[in-house]
């Protein structure tokens, strides 16, 4: 399970740092033509990288159900909001928003699947949240709801519904294979919604500084194919609501990666919230659970071993 959990973490940082790169990259292609193209280069990606590992194969039509309903959640809804809001809100107010991914898988596990979090579980959803609050509040606050809000609070609400589809269709389809349809077909789906709500932005790409292209690599590989692939299989080996309890980090991330490429300050209220974000993390991951049953475990071998000596 400790291999999950660092698999986690790695994806968060990778999450947290594709959030800047988003809000440059809107900087000079339209939010759903520019997205369409880069969900679509993760998906190729990630059929290059299962190709190669030889677990491509066709689905089964019963697996149909699941990525039809996973596709139009976690790539369509789940990108077509999240970078329409980054277009009008700030970061400041995004990052907040984004971080209660893990309050809301702990809600809809409990009312659509029947998972239920243990009470230390829900002590480190309430931590992470505190966290993310302070660590946003110490940027400036929420500066008023806007559409904008609106659409990231969307965003994020059907990326966690997704997340419930995922942990159930791990039982039979690899939730690898799984991110790879989702992601060729949604991305798909999204240029073709741009034809008729960003008509003609398709020039756009045409004028765009190199950077660009190294941004746009580094935010469809790493931001979206790898960081999916990881964090999909990840959810089928520890569950929808463990799995999202690192989603506080990704805020942290994306405030730090902002002040490293956008110049925004650090304060001592973002070292305060790292610590109650971290210790969420571990409460409500059940990592903090699997600590304590190793050293209880540890702890009845020694005092056997003694008592085998006397």
């Amino acid at each position: 399970m400790w291999k999950i959990y660092v698999m986690l973490t790695l994806v968060m940082f990778m999450w947290g740092l594709n959030l800047p790169m988003l809000k440059y990259l809107l900087e000079f292609v339209g939010p759903v033509t520019m997205t369409s193209l880069r969900i679509s280069t993760a998906g190729v990606a990630v059929f290059i990288i299962l190709s190669a590992m030889k677990i491509i194969r066709l689905p089964r039509r019963s697996e149909w159900i699941y990525i039809i309903p996973g596709m139009l959640l976690n790539v369509v809804a789940h990108h077509y909001f999240l970078n329409a809001g980054l277009t009008m809100t700030s970061g400041t107010n995004a990052a907040l928003i984004l971080g209660t991914g893990p309050f809301l898988t702990a809600v809809f596990s409990s009312l659509l699947i029947r998972v239920f979090p243990s009470k230390l579980q829900w002590l480190g959803v309430l931590l992470g949240l505190i966290g993310v609050s302070s660590v946003v509040l110490a940027g400036g606050g929420m500066s008023g709801i806007s559409q904008g809000d609106v659409f990231i609070f969307l965003s994020i609400a059907t990326q966690v519904l997704s997340f419930l589809i995922v942990s159930k269709a791990a039982a039979t389809l690899d939730p690898r294979l799984l991110t790879a349809y989702m992601l060729l077909i949604g991305g798909s789906t999204l240029f073709v919604i741009s034809l008729f709500t960003e008509p003609g932005e398709l020039a756009a790409f045409g004028q765009v500084p190199p950077t660009f292209w190294l941004i746009f690599g580094l935010s469809a590989l790493f931001g979206t194919a790898i960081s999916h692939l990881l964090y999909n299989y990840s959810v089928g080996q520890a569950g929808p609501t463990k799995a999202a309890i690192f989603m506080n980090l990704n805020t942290l991330v994306a405030l730090l990666g902002s002040a490293l490429f956008l110049g925004e300050v650090i304060t001592i209220r973002h070292f305060l919230g790292l610590i109650l974000i971290v210790t969420g993390v571990l409460f409500g991951s059940g990592a903090a659970e699997d600590l304590w049953k190793m050293r209880r475990t540890r702890k009845g071998a020694g005092e056997r071993n003694v008592d085998g000596v006397v």
